[in-house]
């Protein structure tokens, strides 16, 4: 993964550009370059390097003004929320500015009687829900790092969640949002109210990786707790009869409110680290979670059980209690760092397939995996198609990182291939950057550019990220000029 050319003259700028954002944001500029280490990189620890300088404002007007600032002198920005990208989005710039929005950690109001929370975007995921819990309410997307993501962090994403089969994804449980553009300009999107008269804006800023301005106030919608939840862990012996069972369950009108899959090496992972009760004889184990009104989770459940004894299952085992439910999630919810704990590192890809493929399409990751000599654990939302297979290599071994990453595009390029897409939460960042043109044709890429120009015509909002490397000029309608001299000198310029 390449990111831009740094501009030299902003690099050696640099202390002249801390000394003017210090004034607009007092005690809230890091640009001694050891200080600046915990931003070099998000959570795909591969890439890393420093930014110019790291500013953490307060309010949203400090937020507007540095924006301004640095649309008037050029300076790109990277805006960051708790760091927890898996898809490099908040990868910082070597000749740009990280903006943290950490201090934004506040709830701003609670609605119970429009089900809705104001809270700032430094918040984390898991704080809304303890936040709301004593009114019994909760906020329905649930990703395994929500203890530590930030909702700001969300909204950029997308993000998803292992409940998000039946509550949706964060774009469906987003009511409003307040964002700043790049030339300052405080914006309000959406609010309490169900609908909204106009273009769909909110729903073009979610998911747009930090790329059309900085969120600083976001409006959620929050539920009430199901009265009860109970959830099943069902064990197959191939994990392709495992996917073939995801696809039956749905296709008999059951949404269950989580529907997960493990392979073999991620269920003993899971199991040493949390101790889950997860069984260790099975090459694939679903969690198939029921909410609503017991008669209703019953019935639903034996249903469940009756398909999966008709694709091969060997284990069906309903959770005794909420702990023992709680307990089964906790595997699961800690995966990824199980799989930590038994590969020196590990490379998460996120692509999302048609359900029907998942059966096939696992028997091809494994095989792409197995060509470069490294081994693969798959964890993913099986109820969705959203994958996440974990690439074990050894990042001290030479070559090791390359055959991860090749690895992992050739997964992307299959869940293309078979009708899937290249991202379902994750997002694109710099991981998916240079595939993009497997999924969207040229003139796809154009038109999505031709939305970014419209709120960054200057592209200083997290540059390089999402767009081929290749495409950008051309397709944003620009011409790279380097050295003063213009290609092709000869042709005629219209």
């Amino acid at each position: 993964m390449q990111m831009p050319d740094p501009d030299q003259a902003l690099i050696a700028g640099r202390d002249a550009i801390a000394s003017a954002l210090a004034k607009i944001v007092p005690s809230g500029v890091i640009s001694d370059p050891a200080a600046l280490a915990p931003w070099s990189c998000d959570a795909l620890t591969a890439y890393r390097q420093l930014p110019l300088a790291v500013v953490l404002p307060r309010t949203t007007d400090e937020v507007a003004a540095v924006l301004a600032w640095c649309h008037q002198a050029g300076v790109k920005v990277v805006a960051r929320g708790a760091g927890t990208s898996l898809s490099g989005g908040s990868l910082p710039l070597a000749d740009g500015i990280v903006l943290g929005m950490a201090r934004f950690n506040q709830v701003l109001a609670i609605d119970y009687d429009n089900r809705c929370a104001v809270v700032q975007p430094g918040v984390t995921n898991a704080a809304i829900s303890e936040a709301v819990s004593g009114r019994g309410f909760y906020y329905a997307p649930d990703p395994s790092s929500q203890i530590a993501c930030s909702i700001g962090g969300n909204v950029a994403e997308n993000a998803g969640g292992v409940h998000c089969l039946k509550y949706g994804t964060t774009t469906n449980n987003l009511l409003g949002v307040e964002i700043v553009l790049i030339d300052g300009t405080v914006l309000r999107l959406g609010g309490t109210a169900p609908e909204a008269p106009g273009y769909d804006l909110l729903g073009l800023v979610c998911g747009s990786e930090g790329m059309l301005g900085v969120v600083t106030e976001v409006t959620v919608r929050i539920l009430p707790r199901p009265p009860h939840q109970r959830a099943m862990l069902i064990g197959f012996p191939a994990v392709e009869a495992a996917g073939e069972c995801v696809a039956s369950i749905i296709g008999c009108g059951i949404i269950p409110a989580a529907l997960e899959i493990m392979d073999r090496p991620a269920i003993h992972a899971a199991e040493a680290f949390v101790n889950a009760g997860y069984p260790l004889d099975v090459e694939a184990l679903m969690i198939a979670e029921l909410d609503g009104g017991i008669e209703e989770i019953d019935d639903a459940l034996a249903v469940i059980a009756t398909i999966a004894a008709r694709h091969g299952a060997t284990l069906c085992r309903p959770s005794e209690g909420e702990a023992e439910r709680l307990l089964f999630w906790a595997g699961r919810k800690a995966a990824f760092p199980a799989v930590g704990r038994v590969s020196p590192d590990y490379y998460c890809v996120d692509g999302t397939i048609p359900r029907r493929m998942l059966g096939p399409v696992l028997g091809r990751i494994t095989a792409i995996a197995a060509a470069e000599g490294l081994g693969v654990a798959n964890v993913f939302h099986a109820g969705d198609g959203n994958l996440h297979p974990l690439i074990l290599y050894d990042a001290s071994i030479p070559g090791d990182l390359e055959k991860a990453e090749r690895v992992g595009s050739r997964i992307l390029e299959t869940c293309v291939e078979v009708g899937g897409v290249l991202t379902g939460e994750h997002g694109v960042g710099i991981e998916k950057r240079d595939l993009m043109h497997k999924q969207f044709t040229p003139v796809d890429l154009a038109q999505q550019q031709r939305v970014k120009a419209a709120f960054d015509p200057r592209a200083l909002l997290n540059p390089g990220k999402v767009f081929p490397a290749l495409s950008r000029c051309a397709e944003g309608g620009a011409e790279h000029v380097h050295g003063g001299r213009l290609s092709f000198p000869d042709l005629p310029r219209f």
